[in-house]
């Protein structure tokens, strides 16, 4: 029986639901409502499956025979007549991917015979899951640094780690350190270290190569923090659009980056569950997996709640801020909450270098200092595990350093 209301014609309905899957349509249908696909994205999916099932059915299969292969063999075969559209692999994937739940076709395995390099890096990546406890984040930064180093000593040949030589680490290390952050380069460095002394732990290499990776040059407290003034942080709070459901979400999610100094990663993370509205409070997963409860400040629970009861849609996902397109459910990774961030900074035109979300924990940190906060308070704020982290503040009160200064020698300059 066809859900009612996406096809008129008799004809066309008939011709949607023919084939090998066609008594899987309703329930493809069903599936997309609950992602949050409009009736329009719907409609062309629902046409790009039931091409495949038409064709299928031609070639005289079953929906158990649905595969890979058999997917870009319609895919040429569409290509070839004209009518192929850039919808159509992603609409087939998320049929197959519902026939595999239901049980119809078999979980993919793939017999693909990993190479020599991806073997290495596999089995480097279970080593990390095994025993370091690194969040997926930081797993995917190490194991493409690992990547890059192996097809840059490597390339597709064999994996002679018995010729490694100190040169090669630090030849790697000085040609990819080049246009990285100082954050970014010693992140590099230390996967580079623990995938070396792998090596030692495994037999590969006979020599402790981690003791000649060079380290990145740093100057302690050498920057500057980049911030925002106040009204700036007003001027992008101001600019959200609160008439909308994306306003409203980003309005939350700002309020969240300048009010409480989160980190974009803990942004993207909280849940439903993690907020007590009877103790006005939000408990974060932090960094290496701690956990912290803050208080959160009132008009921060009034911009949620205006989210969550007039914007955020209907969706299995705990997670409190889900993406304005489908298929819904919660962002990915921090990368999102750093773009919302700097598409918040572009409305309000603010030009700044550090566009992204962390500028407002800087901000909330500076305007805290000029307030009369001891960094100690700054630091407890932030979630800093040493007092040298929160120290670099003190840079950005100027009132104060002007009293340390040294009188410029022969008068005012």
């Amino acid at each position: 029986m066809s859900k009612p209301g996406f096809f008129a014609f008799s004809g066309t309905r008939r011709r949607m639901y023919a084939g090998p899957l066609g008594s899987y349509i309703d329930d493809f249908i069903g599936l997309l409502q609950k992602q949050g696909y409009n009736r329009h994205s719907i409609r062309c999916k629902i046409r790009s499956v039931a091409a495949f099932s038409r064709w299928l059915g031609r070639q005289d299969g079953a929906r158990e025979d649905v595969d890979s292969d058999q997917v870009c063999q319609f895919l040429a075969y569409r290509q070839r007549r004209g009518r192929y559209d850039l919808g159509d692999n992603a609409a087939l994937r998320q049929m197959t991917d519902l026939l595999r739940s239901k049980r119809v076709v078999p979980a993919v395995t793939s017999s693909r015979r990993l190479g020599e390099r991806e073997q290495a890096e596999a089995d480097f990546r279970q080593h990390l899951l095994q025993g370091r406890g690194l969040s997926r984040v930081t797993l995917n930064c190490y194991q493409r640094c690992v990547s890059r180093f192996l097809r840059a000593r490597f390339a597709d040949g064999p994996m002679r780690f018995d010729q490694l030589t100190a040169a090669d680490v630090t030849d790697f290390i000085q040609r990819n350190a080049r246009g990285y952050s100082f954050s970014r380069g010693q992140q590099g460095v230390t996967a580079l270290r623990a995938f070396l002394r792998y090596l030692l732990q495994r037999g590969r290499i006979a020599i402790d190569l981690s003791l000649g990776v060079p380290k990145m040059a740093s100057w302690s407290l050498a920057k500057v923090p980049a911030y925002l003034r106040a009204d700036q942080v007003a001027r992008v709070l101001k600019r959200c659009d609160r008439h909308t459901v994306i306003g409203r979400r980003d309005f939350a999610i700002l309020l969240l980056l300048a009010r409480l100094g989160l980190r974009a990663g803990e942004v993207a993370a909280l849940r439903l569950d993690d907020v007590n509205w009877e103790q006005g409070s939000v408990t974060l997963r932090g960094k290496g997996g701690r956990w912290t409860r803050l208080p959160l400040p009132h008009d921060v629970g009034e911009a949620i709640v205006d989210y969550l009861a007039n914007g955020r849609p209907a969706c299995a996902d705990r997670r409190i801020f889900l993406r304005a397109h489908a298929p819904q459910g919660g962002f990915r990774d921090a990368t999102a909450i750093s773009i919302i961030a700097s598409h918040a900074l572009a409305r309000a035109r603010i030009d700044h270098p550090r566009g992204g979300a962390h500028v407002f924990r800087h901000s909330l940190a500076t305007e805290m200092l000029r307030q009369g906060s001891s960094l100690a308070e700054i630091g407890h704020v932030l979630r800093h595990q040493h007092p040298d982290t929160t120290r670099i503040y003190a840079k950005v009160d100027l009132s104060a350093l002007r009293e340390l200064a040294m009188p410029w020698p022969g008068g005012a300059r």
